[in-house]
């Protein structure tokens, strides 16, 4: 059964081209049995329709004006667009204009880091010298001090020394005489 349904599919694909709206009409072409006919007056009416009530115009009017609301709005775009590229060139060269600056402040700063380290490096030399001006000069006074006190101690002790050795040795006349002469001595020399 499927076979001969597939045989008769191009006949019926014939018949139903042969069977189209336009052959369906019958007898003469300006009757008003005729479909064909008809659909013509009806079209042509609709079309005379259309044309009294001004509906091409208005039509008209209307894609006119939805092309110019088109075209202006393309107009806006291209401003829009045109002034957001200006902005973006405006900000691009903002942008690299800060990252210039930015780059001047790091080496700025980098200089001013270099320049006080170099400095810090000088101040702490001097720092380091004075330290050690003022501990050789604590030193040598220390060393003279200790040699002062050397001096004077070996001064007393030899003084006292010879003190003992003297009194042993002097006589109370020697002593006397020896008072005398020495006063002597003084008188001739604060005069």
């Amino acid at each position: 059964m499927r076979k001969s349904a597939m045989t008769l599919a191009p006949a019926t694909v014939g018949l139903a081209l042969v069977a189209s709206p336009a052959f369906a009409a019958t007898g003469p072409f300006f009757s008003l049995h005729n479909t064909n006919f008809i659909v013509l007056l009806a079209f042509i009416l609709f079309i005379g329709i259309l044309v009294y009530f001004k509906v091409p115009g208005l039509i008209g009017g209307l894609l006119d004006k939805r092309s110019s609301g088109i075209k202006s709005e393309l107009d806006e775009a291209r401003a829009l667009r045109d002034e957001a590229q200006s902005l973006l060139a405006s900000y691009e060269r903002k942008q690299k204009e800060v990252q210039a600056q930015a780059d001047r402040i790091v080496d700025a700063a980098r200089a001013d880091a270099n320049a006080a380290a170099d400095q810090a490096k000088a101040d702490l030399k001097v720092s380091i010298a004075r330290r050690l001006k003022a501990a050789e000069e604590q030193i040598e006074s220390a060393e003279k001090a200790a040699v002062k006190e050397v001096r004077d101690r070996a001064v007393i002790v030899a003084v006292a020394a010879a003190r003992d050795v003297i009194a042993k040795q002097l006589t109370k006349e020697q002593a006397d005489g020896l008072i005398d002469s020495s006063i002597d001595t003084v008188k001739a020399r604060l005069n």
